[in-house]
């Protein structure tokens, strides 16, 4: 809330007695007003020098009166429009949240519901789902149970990769920001989400049998396919997953798939930290993520991408290309050491981190998305610098310059970043859509950095010669999420469902065709992608691609990379949202020391970590 400074007012008053004004504050000139009413009370002499009589008489005594009254009244609106008007500018201009960002959160979670593959559970919250995808992993000889996990878009393929950079993304904000989503009722909804997609990672990673042969790890990259045009697959047919029939080839790697690899092993081991509590199941997912780590940084091991090996992701490459590894070896590891407490995961992270930045490309830098974890992985280095005492030599590699490089980068203080006309920040790599995913993880991290530095017990911080305050950081977070939610040219939401204006053609093959229990074939379907129509399913949270640079959007089924959702992209929107959401009244006093007044976590990502 903004504050305005108490103003003094000086009322102007009359004598009854004398009928002369009161002497006010400005005395160096008095004006005496001997007013005669018409009953024939005689005026008085003034009693202050350098004053003036005006001999004035009044007709209609009632009449005056109203006639003050209305004056005061008059002067009071217009000094209470001003100091109105100075507070709604003052709120604005600090970024004041004008959003429910609680119905948002709820909203956007919901998507994630939408997207679930496989055997649904009863009483369902989405009406228009049902059970599918039930007999993923059956490809010609292959005998997998890949039943599970979520429907990447509008299509119907399932792309470990991002499903497992969802599954990171979204345990990083449970671990830091649980208590915001138990005050608001979502925990275990979350928490639901992840254990989808984390127990559907359980099922991608097959360790050899005998650990001293030769035999190589079997890894899961895809269900589906989107590249042959001369045949039915999941996308060219628009249809809904329950209707499939078409085949669904799965794509295979091993360990030498080493981006695919590290972010499996950040997910699994960022999902231990959320289930804490379930000792097995925790252990389960860092065992397994412990396990194919060890596999994959082997010496032996000639690692690369996994979108170069055709069997591997020569399907997924016109999605989902990958163009590094070494940052998804970093961000696994780093998420092991919090997973296991063990500072040999710390190592390898801060060892290779130079590495990664070497691979980075220009075009990625300060993005933090499916594709690039390293600006996000300074981040969290930053954290274990600020919190924990690691000594040498992690004292030297867990630098905080490139966070504080970043922020300012957002903010504009290096002039690195700029904005569209409406607001939205620009942050686009090469070949890259859909910008408001990389505005809502950039709000994420803005955010969260700032909760880091109040926890620091300071205010700011700094950037070569720049200097950004917690506020700032907080008032461009929001500026983003505000956007997205509807404060921008178009004044429309870019969520689904929320507002009174947002999109109705959502490029999205459950959500346009409708649920009447009729089956429809492929060439059924086609009629609702061209439909001029809305959907008659609404994709309730669904975050679609968003506006071009210059803050155009068209809502049309027909061009997806204004329209179409992702698991991906959403998850950036739910990390923004709990974060700038107010956090819960603190209980007691001492709940200032552990963060529990910003609504975050401090100690939460160093359960397992036990300093010697």
């Amino acid at each position: 809330m903004s504050e305005t400074s108490d103003s003094e007012i000086r009322l102007v008053q009359t004598a009854s007695d004398s009928s002369r004004l009161l002497r006010s504050r400005w005395t160096s000139t008095e004006l005496d007003f001997g007013l005669s009413a018409f009953d024939g009370l005689d005026s008085l002499p003034s009693r202050f020098p350098k004053s003036v009589d005006f001999h004035l008489s009044i007709a209609d005594k009632h009449g005056f009166k109203r006639f003050i009254y209305v004056a005061i009244i008059l002067v009071f609106v217009v000094v209470a429009s001003i100091l109105l008007l100075h507070f709604l500018n003052h709120k604005q201009q600090n970024g004041a949240a004008s959003k429910d960002l609680t119905l948002a959160l709820r909203q956007a979670l919901l998507f994630f519901d939408a997207q679930k593959s496989g055997d649904l559970p009863e009483n369902f919250p989405i009406r228009f789902r049902g059970d599918s995808g039930l007999d993923d992993g059956k490809d010609g000889d292959m005998n997998a149970d890949l039943v599970g996990g979520f429907y990447d878009s509008g299509n119907n393929i399932k792309f470990s990769f991002t499903t497992a950079y969802t599954v990171t993304l979204l345990s990083w904000t449970v671990v830091e920001y649980h208590r915001k989503y138990e005050d608001v009722g979502e925990l275990d909804h979350v928490k639901d989400v992840i254990k989808w997609g984390s127990d559907y990672l359980l099922k991608l990673f097959v360790p050899p049998s005998n650990p001293a042969s030769d035999s190589s790890v079997i890894l899961y990259s895809q269900v589906g396919d989107g590249n042959r045009s001369d045949r039915e697959n999941d996308a060219t047919c628009w249809q809904r997953p329950e209707d499939m029939k078409y085949p669904r080839p799965v794509s295979v790697c091993d360990e030498t798939a080493a981006d695919l690899a590290g972010e499996i092993v950040a997910a699994m081991s960022a999902a231990s930290l959320v289930f804490a509590g379930d000792k097995t199941y925790a252990r389960r997912l860092i065992d397994a993520a412990e396990a194919f780590f060890g596999l994959v940084i082997s010496p032996d091991k000639k690692l690369g991408k996994y979108t170069e090996n055709e069997a591997c992701g020569g399907r997924a490459r016109a999605y989902y290309n990958s163009t590094g590894y070494i940052d998804e070896l970093v961000w696994g590891a780093t998420w092991l050491f919090f997973a296991t407490g063990k500072t040999d995961y710390l190592k390898y992270a801060t060892d290779n981190f130079v590495f990664a930045e070497e691979e980075e490309l220009p075009s990625e830098e300060g993005i933090f998305y499916w594709n690039n974890k390293l600006t996000a992985n300074a981040l969290l280095m930053t954290r274990i610098r600020y919190f924990i005492d690691l000594g040498y030599p992690y004292e030297d590699a867990l630098s905080t310059n490139r966070t504080d490089l970043l922020v300012c980068s957002y903010l504009s203080l290096n002039r690195k970043r700029g904005a569209t006309n409406g607001g939205l920040i620009v942050l686009t790599p090469d070949g890259g859509g859909a910008p408001l995913q990389y505005a809502a993880t950039a709000a994420f991290l803005s955010k969260l950095y700032g909760d880091y530095i109040q926890l620091l017990k300071r205010t700011s911080g700094s950037c070569g010669g720049s200097v950004f305050s917690v506020q700032m950081l907080q008032d461009f977070s929001l500026s983003q999420v505000n956007y997205i939610l509807g404060d921008n040219p178009k004044k429309m939401s870019y969520l689904v469902g929320y507002g009174d204006r947002y999109p109705g053609f959502a490029h999205h093959r459950g959500a346009s065709i409708p649920w009447d229990e009729k089956k429809r074939s492929c060439s059924e379907g086609g009629q609702y992608l061209n439909s001029k129509y809305k959907n008659p399913n609404d994709l309730v949270g669904a975050m679609v691609g968003g506006p071009d640079k210059n803050d155009v959007f068209l809502d049309d089924r027909n061009r997806p990379w204004f329209t179409q959702p992702s698991i991906s992209s959403n998850a950036g929107l739910v990390s923004a949202l709990v974060a700038l959401h107010d956090p819960p009244a603190a209980k007691n006093s001492s709940d200032s020391d552990d963060g529990a007044t910003l609504g975050i976590d401090k100690m939460g990502l160093y359960q397992n970590v036990h300093l010697r």
